[in-house]
């Protein structure tokens, strides 16, 4: 039995499995030397927000790509270096982080920067949690920037969820404005490339942003990525070739470092339940059909209910069917029978063929475009990424969708009716 702390046996001393845990956080920022692959990212990033080490204005920039590409930590990373080279030319500079997929509003995104700014100094004033205007945490903003700040580096995680970009004009704009003296930086990140087409002209005119594109890790970078988690584990925990088996099945999947190290954190939360002394290839296994369905409701959770359908009709195509692959209009004739099943007034084929080009974006599904010949022009292939159960499974943990088929459901359709022909009532 392990040594015991403070004499309750209910807790032991000694994590079996664990050694430095916090490695394998979501929002772990790990030192320089355990970054890989984002060289040239981080050299991009660093460009844009550079000037502000000078004492002079930065750009503001748009990050995109897939989900565990780096954007966010590669950001905060060289934000923090900005910050720490500013303040050696005496540049008093600041780093704000905002996560907009709980900020989601102007209210909830200034509130935060007013109340990490108050942290950040000796301001006096009291900034109330509730009860009052937007209006008022900008004023608490322009006070302390005035007051303590040269500059400031704003990061906006998940942009594109936020309902107002109003904030974009005023942070934009606050130095023209004459609201403070101090220079603003804006590192905006989102998943959807499509992002700056949703924005006011205005904005956008106001923002005026440059682009980065930061593409999937592939196997070799996401084995280093993970051996430089190895003493997150107690030496020897790791069998032979887990970290590699990790590696390859996101690689193959999508790329996702944040979901390669979440594999191997539910492997070894796995393998402590069991009570195995080894994290083992079948703990990677078994860790990767969790991960991988937490990664498509995570994909999913801010999308609308029609690409949640769109997705659900692709995947039960696969599994009525006897193919991988449909076309737009066949997802569509089944997609318009599952909104009859949840009552749902279905959106127009063109509607549903961009919620797929979302999809494809995120890396959940891939589309083709193919030659069908002279008679029937060309149109765009779709499959899905991912087993199409977790899907599903993902799917269906909306509670206003859970009344969709199960996977085992689907399953007992026979694929002799015609993938196009299957009676969707029969599941009410």
């Amino acid at each position: 039995m392990a040594e015991q702390t403070g004499g309750d046996p209910l807790f032991e001393s000694h994590d079996p499995i664990f050694d430095r845990k916090e490695l394998l956080h979501v929002g772990h920022v790990p030192d320089e030397d355990r970054i890989v692959g984002r060289d040239d990212e981080i050299q991009s990033v660093a460009a844009e927000v550079g000037a502000i080490t000078r004492g002079d204005p930065p750009n503001n920039v748009m990050i995109y790509g897939k989900t565990g590409t780096g954007k966010s930590l590669i950001s905060r990373h060289v934000a923090t270096r900005a910050q720490d080279a500013a303040q050696g030319n005496d540049i008093d500079c600041g780093v704000l982080y905002v996560d907009c997929s709980e900020a989601n509003t102007e209210t909830r995104t200034t509130r935060q920067l007013a109340l990490s700014l108050k942290e950040q100094t000796e301001y006096q004033q009291n900034i109330p949690l509730r009860g009052v205007g937007t209006m008022e945490y900008y004023q608490h903003i322009w006070s302390i920037l005035g007051d303590c700040f040269d500059a400031v580096i704003v990061i906006l995680d998940e942009i594109d969820k936020l309902d107002n970009s109003n904030v974009l004009m005023q942070l934009s704009r606050a130095r023209e404005a004459r609201k403070t003296d101090a220079y603003i930086g804006v590192i905006g990140i989102s998943n959807k490339v499509q992002y700056r087409e949703t924005l006011d002209e205005r904005i956008d005119s106001s923002f005026g942003h440059r682009e980065l594109f930061f593409h999937p890790y592939d196997a070799s970078q996401l084995r280093e990525i993970m051996r430089n988690r190895e003493d997150a584990f107690q030496p020897a925990v790791l069998e032979d070739g887990t970290i590699e088996l990790c590696a390859a099945l996101a690689a193959k999947k999508h790329g996702d470092a944040r979901k390669a190290i979440e594999i191997l954190k539910e492997a070894g939360e796995l393998a402590r339940r069991i009570g195995s002394e080894t994290v083992s290839e079948d703990h990677i296994q078994q860790a990767q059909e969790v991960a991988e369905i937490n990664r498509i409701e995570e994909l999913t959770s801010g999308a609308t209910v029609h690409a949640k359908l769109a997705l659900y009709a692709l995947a039960s195509c696969i599994i009525t069917g006897e193919r991988e692959t449909y076309k737009t209009r066949e997802v569509y004739e089944r997609y318009v029978g599952i909104c009859e099943l949840v009552a749902t007034d279905p959106i127009t084929e063109n509607g549903l063929y961009r919620q797929l080009k979302e999809q494809a974006f995120l890396g959940v599904i891939e589309s083709e475009k193919t030659g069908g010949g002279r008679s029937q022009g060309s149109y765009l292939l779709h499959r899905l990424v991912t087993d199409p159960k977790h899907i599903v499974k993902a799917v269906r943990r909306d509670a206003s969708l859970e009344e969709l088929p199960t996977y085992d459901r689907l399953r007992e359709t026979s694929p002799s009716t015609g993938n196009r022909d299957i009676d969707l009532t029969s599941f009410s």
